[in-house]
């Protein structure tokens, strides 16, 4: 498929950018801050040349020279790791603890910065707070970006318009993710943060609450 590239999200402080890569429509997307030009990718999954396009076409999005300091990996699965070895090239990543083994044996990149949950990522502006959300896999990590009274969740495939991510019919994985999704992000932040998934479209806390119960009592 022919990647398809937005941009998203132009907030205070930083913009974000979305492309969508290869025939499972997984999106990555691009954090840019408008004043130090500061980058930061999340999920280098397929397609790096069009990655590549992106951060060309995010030169606009800063009044400083663009520069990506940081690929922050939302989980192991290889569908969201799979140009991470041809974009980092030397520049840091992170992703969940749990997680790092998976990724450095799927890509052959090693994870420079573990992360467990409640850390913090500060890049020149650009501050992203890590939630563990653990089901889909035991280190999926969520990261929550605040800017001008914007909240954006990047949750990876933990998290969708319709549903918790898929945990292969194990009820122990389901209960654990449906329980961190409801404490960690339910319960923490408001009906109108953002929810910006590794696949498909974009939806909000609000539109999905109602929604919890159903999931529940469905299993999945």
């Amino acid at each position: 498929m022919t990647a398809e590239t937005s941009l998203i999200h132009e907030l205070p402080s930083v913009t974000v950018r979305r492309t969508v890569v290869s025939a499972m429509a997984n999106n990555v997307y691009l954090i840019t801050h408008r004043q130090s030009g500061a980058q930061v990718l999340i999920d280098a999954a397929d397609d790096a040349p069009a990655i590549r396009r992106m951060l060309q076409d995010s030169a606009a999005d800063s009044a400083a020279t663009a520069k990506l300091l940081l690929v922050a990996t939302t989980h192991r699965h290889w569908d969201h790791v799979r140009a991470l070895a041809g974009i980092a090239g030397g520049i840091p990543t992170a992703a969940g603890r749990e997680d790092a083994a998976g990724i450095e044996s799927e890509s052959g990149v090693a994870v420079s910065r573990q992360l467990e949950h409640g850390d913090v990522l500060e890049t020149d502006g650009i501050t992203l707070h890590a939630v563990n959300l653990r089901g889909h896999t035991a280190g999926s990590i969520a990261y929550i970006l605040a800017d001008g009274g914007t909240t954006l969740i990047f949750s990876g495939d933990s998290l969708f318009p319709g549903g918790v991510g898929n945990t292969e019919s194990d009820p122990r994985r389901f209960a654990s993710l449906l329980a961190d999704v409801e404490e960690r992000l339910f319960g923490a932040y408001s009906d109108d943060a953002v929810v910006l998934p590794g696949h498909g479209d974009p939806t909000t806390l609000g539109a999905e609450r109602p929604s919890l119960p159903e999931w529940r009592e469905r299993g999945w």
